[in-house]
């Protein structure tokens, strides 16, 4: 029998022992256990050391093993006293959760925010930061804003007036939004949203105690005339926009809407906050500019993220914005986790000014492209009474339009019954959703897995609807 398993039955043994023994107890010694287990001196002194770890047992070198004074409780401890002195929990981080939560084994993933392992360039990371690692200066204390040139990186992609030193680099593009709803408003501020919207924004915001008001979008992104009259009766200074392939629906911003949404931010005094998370992920043509390259006033504070185009332990971001607001930004970072490690910061400068990126990001252009017509044509025959989503020209995700009256919570369930797993809608809503939704994302699984999974999706719909 393995070691493995002689091991599993001592330490069950010494379980049942301490639980029927009083703290302080003296436990059998190694010899007794080898002989009564059949077992190896060190495979008993390994399952030994793995109990006392846990705070089970109390060995003393030349006395024996004890059952710990910390083991007296027979039972779990009472912790209900805690729900009163935490007050209501912060909405929108069970949903948050639940979306970064791993699949279990076998089923088909078309719900998660990240690449599939297949399309991350991880040799190339990987050599970057075996690189990264080897230079003792990267170790050290570096800029409490990062390093130099990498905020110079982001600046030059960027566009417009932005500047290296109007940016701070972040740990990741949501530790940024934390930041900027922090700096740039007041707990009991309104905060306009797009509607529907990126969720872990949603939660940060309120998070920060904003208020979270909704602005409808459709197929071209955010309606200026909407957004004029939420800055009016709200109020708000601060307006978050995804403008480029929108998560969770995947429109882009219409060229007439452009000026005209920044002309509104003007009008009102206010900020955008445009996180522009799909830089590197179109898939049909090139996209247009960032919007802070055509923002001479310092309305809109920019945000960029390298997680979502390369892995998702690249957590490497830079925000910024120009004047006054850069510098609270930067003064919020600090109170935060004073900088992003060295190493991760100098692997992700050398990664994306080397060959390897823009050879990724041609590679990643036509792998999305496949992965993204297999899902709409897998929709399209396992699907067909549903509305056709549209059809994203860059992005991960696709948004699929459930028929009226079906429930895309219970859908979610049901589509777990059958490994696969989704996305409802409703939590991508500040507020009621307008119909009922599932997110689907096409980078996580190859062309094959998504025609299987969205026909296992297809029977739990069919299922849920007759039951």
């Amino acid at each position: 029998m393995s070691d493995d398993n002689a091991a599993a039955r001592v330490i069950q043994d010494l379980r049942s022992l301490a639980a029927r023994s009083g703290a302080g107890a003296r436990l059998p010694t190694v010899r007794e256990l080898t002989a009564r287990h059949h077992a190896s001196p060190i495979t008993v002194s390994r399952a030994i050391r793995a109990l006392a770890a846990e705070g089970l047992l109390d060995t003393q070198p030349g006395r024996g093993t004890y059952v710990a004074a910390s083991a007296r409780d027979a039972g779990p401890a009472d912790l209900s006293w805690q729900s009163i002195a935490l007050g209501p929990r912060p909405a929108g981080e069970d949903a948050l959760a639940t979306l970064l939560a791993l699949p279990r084994p076998g089923a088909i993933v078309l719900s998660s925010g990240y690449l599939d392992a297949d399309l991350q360039p991880a040799a190339a990371l990987g050599a970057a930061l075996a690189r990264a690692a080897r230079h003792p200066a990267s170790w050290g204390r570096g800029p409490v804003e990062g390093r130099e040139d990498l905020r110079a990186w982001f600046a030059r992609t960027a566009g417009g007036s932005m500047r290296a030193e109007d940016l701070v680099i972040c740990p990741g593009g949501q530790s940024a939004l934390s930041t900027a709803f922090r700096a740039l408003a007041a707990p009991g501020d309104a905060v306009l949203v797009e509607s529907p919207t990126y969720l872990g924004a949603l939660a940060a915001a309120r998070a920060a105690g904003l208020r979270v008001v909704p602005v409808p979008a459709d197929r071209d992104g955010v309606r200026p005339d909407l957004l004029a009259a939420a800055l009016r009766r709200t109020g708000a200074r601060l307006f978050y926009c995804q403008p480029l392939f929108a998560n969770p629906h995947g429109a882009t911003l219409a060229p007439a809407r452009r000026a005209a949404v920044l002309a509104e931010i003007r009008a009102a005094g206010a900020f955008l906050l445009e996180d522009d998370y799909a830089r590197d992920l179109a898939i049909d043509g090139d996209p247009p500019p960032p919007l802070v390259a055509d923002d001479p006033g310092g309305h809109v504070v920019y945000l960029r993220s390298l997680t979502k185009s390369a892995a998702p332990g690249l957590r490497v971001a830079a925000i910024g914005a120009r004047g006054p607001a850069g510098a609270r930004l930067r003064s919020a970072r600090v109170l935060d986790d004073f900088f992003v490690a060295g190493p991760l910061q100098q692997a992700a400068l050398d990664f994306v000014t080397s060959p390897a990126w823009p050879r990724h990001l041609r590679t990643l252009r036509a792998e999305l492209r496949a992965r993204r017509d297999a899902l709409l044509d897998a929709i399209r025959r396992h699907l067909p009474d549903v509305i056709a989503p549209l059809v994203p020209r860059g992005g991960l995700h696709a948004w699929l339009r459930l028929p009226d009256g079906m429930d895309d919570v219970a859908a979610t369930t049901a589509a777990a019954a059958h490994d696969v797993v989704v996305f409802p809608g409703r939590p991508w809503y500040a507020a009621e959703p307008d119909a009922p939704h599932l997110r689907l994302t096409f980078a996580a699984a190859p062309p094959d897995r998504l025609d299987e999974g969205v026909r296992r999706l297809a029977r739990a719909l069919d299922r849920s609807a007759s039951g």
